[in-house]
């Protein structure tokens, strides 16, 4: 039975990380990355709990197994992945509706993934009708930023809501980026 709730124990987090690592560009085919998607950025355990301290991360649960996760990053974690340093870095530049995005009451969505074998049957969709459940009474604004290339979570996004604000160029960490928000007001 598919669940959508919130991470509640170690052995949640654990078994996010290892959904996580399965879908790893690092770890995938090129093939795969193109025609179902991949996930850049590499958390540890200390992280996603404190993470999971700060604000739940959302998960699905088909019985006892994580199937799908879609992680919450307050704006107070903008330091603890380099990865995503440019990205807030960035944020803090950017209007939105002629406010800047730093005075919106936001959130980084921090990465979003379902199991293989769950795909194409709404987990996706549930994962982010959760955060809106969850997270809409304090937040106005759900961010995240997706690798251009990654076409199926791009109009994954779009579907849910999401809209294209900003694209950009990380230098550091090479790749073109689509920067996405998904407005609760």
């Amino acid at each position: 039975m598919l669940n959508f709730t919130t991470a509640q124990t170690e052995e949640d987090i654990h078994q996010i990380l290892a959904l996580q690592a399965l879908n790893l560009t690092k770890n995938i085919s090129l093939e795969t990355a193109e025609s179902q998607g991949f996930v850049t950025v590499i958390h540890d355990f200390p992280l996603l709990s404190r993470m999971n301290n700060a604000i739940p991360q959302i998960i699905a649960k088909d019985n006892d197994k994580v199937v799908g996760y879609a992680l919450v990053m307050p704006e107070s974690f903008r330091n603890d992945i380099p990865a995503l340093t440019a990205m807030f870095t960035m944020l803090d530049t950017l209007n939105y509706h002629d406010k800047q995005i730093k005075d919106f009451k936001y959130y980084a969505m921090g990465q979003i993934c379902v199991a293989e074998s769950h795909r194409g049957q709404g987990v996706f969709d549930g994962l982010y009708a959760k955060h809106k459940e969850l997270l809409s009474d304090r937040f106005e604004l759900c961010i995240t930023e997706i690798a251009k290339r990654n076409t199926r979570s791009l109009a994954a996004h779009k579907r849910v809501g999401f809209e294209i604000i900003h694209e950009y160029f990380d230098e550091a960490h090479p790749e073109l980026w689509e920067v996405v928000l998904w407005n609760w007001q």
